[in-house]
């Protein structure tokens, strides 16, 4: 198993490597990257971004000669600004380098994780992760948690008890799950208890209170609680749905298979050849979705519902990232998803051989 453990590690370096390389070319060759945003900023003489690129009298560098004026433009809505000025911009943000060489800076750092500094706030993309990442961690640990708490054991119990009124039942409400979208539940859930029209009970922004840190232990535990019940409800509600579905159709094909009828011919009780045969086999392919599940809720599940009840986690860094072409903090939290989804998928690997002894990974 050392050895499997092993080269699993040493898969992961070209693994990331390819997923870095794909994005990084794709990106910094599309339209639209920061030095046209900064270049819109200064043609609606923005002069908070002219102060960033130079000290110089501003109606000096705005505007060019006729001879540069008459070249085309290298970017996108550059008319009439002087190449000083754009060649500063470029420098400002390293595209005065070609392409591969910032491609090369950048896996230089990488390796040692110095992820740089944001280009639009005033702060290192290290220092803005660790900011925004309690948030993506209670969001994302207790609805994955939850999650796996409720559907387990009802898609245990719809499948013991199929085709019963439960059965029925239960399967309705976990289709009502499904069909609605988890923001609009949470839109919904603002309206009835986050003071919109009915109850006030639950606080609407932040995780925590603005008195937090004067409270006591247990009076902070529920505190921090009492902030994360409605996001939550809402992440929980839209994805136990689907977990519960595929563990109950999961047991229901192990319960029909001969080695449970010869295990029950054999005068084992109902729970011990549940607990000791089928659920070992039924929960292989559960366990095979978790990284995905975790990783989906521990980073993009989370965004609309951060924006709905102002929750300031790595999902909203993400999406204004992308929105204003923030590249450090782009590649930077793609490199450090990335890196956590692999070693996840290795710790579901070795979960397999602690569920059902019999896979060995040596020989593969």
């Amino acid at each position: 198993m050392l050895a499997y453990i092993f080269r699993r590690l040493l898969l992961i370096i070209p693994t990331l490597l390819g997923i870095m390389t794909i994005n990084f070319f794709i990106v910094q060759t599309s339209p639209g990257g920061p030095v046209e945003k900064m270049i819109m900023q200064m043609q609606g003489n923005t002069s908070s971004a002219l102060d960033r690129i130079t000290g110089s009298n501003q109606s000096e560098i705005i505007q060019s000669d006729s001879s540069d004026t008459q070249s085309v433009p290298k970017y996108k809505g550059s008319e009439g600004l002087a190449p000083e000025l754009i060649a500063d911009v470029e420098k400002l943000y390293g595209f005065d380098k070609p392409i591969w060489e910032r491609y090369l800076l950048m896996l230089k750092k990488y390796i040692m994780f110095d992820f740089g500094d944001s280009f639009f706030k005033n702060s290192s993309v290290m220092d803005l992760v660790i900011e925004k990442l309690p948030v993506s961690i209670s969001l994302g640990i207790w609805s994955t948690l939850l999650i796996y708490m409720v559907s387990i054991p009802l898609g245990i119990k719809k499948a013991l008890k199929h085709g019963s009124k439960f059965d029925i039942y239960s399967s309705t409400l976990v289709i009502l799950g499904t069909a609605i979208p988890g923001f609009l539940f949470a839109i919904l859930l603002v309206i009835l208890f986050a003071g919109g029209n009915y109850y006030d009970w639950f606080p609407l922004r932040g995780l925590i209170s603005e008195n937090f840190w004067d409270l006591n232990f247990f009076e902070q535990v529920k505190d921090y609680f009492w902030h994360l019940t409605l996001p939550l409800t809402a992440m929980v509600i839209g994805g136990f749905a689907t977990l519960t579905m595929l563990t109950k159709n999961s047991f229901l094909d192990e319960i029909s298979k001969q080695y449970v009828v010869t295990a029950k011919a054999k005068g084992l009780t109902e729970s011990k050849v549940l607990y000791h045969h089928i659920f070992r086999n039924a929960m292989l392919i559960i366990i095979s979705g978790f990284p995905a599940a975790f990783i989906t809720m521990f980073f993009t599940s989370s965004l609309m519902i951060e924006i709905i009840f102002s929750l300031d986690g790595l999902g909203l860094l993400g999406y204004e990232a992308t929105l204003y072409r923030d590249y450090p903090v782009m590649f930077a939290t793609l490199y450090i998803f990335t890196l956590m989804g692999l070693v996840v998928s290795l710790i579901s690997d070795l979960a397999y051989t602690w569920v059902d002894p019999r896979i060995n990974f040596e020989k593969q």
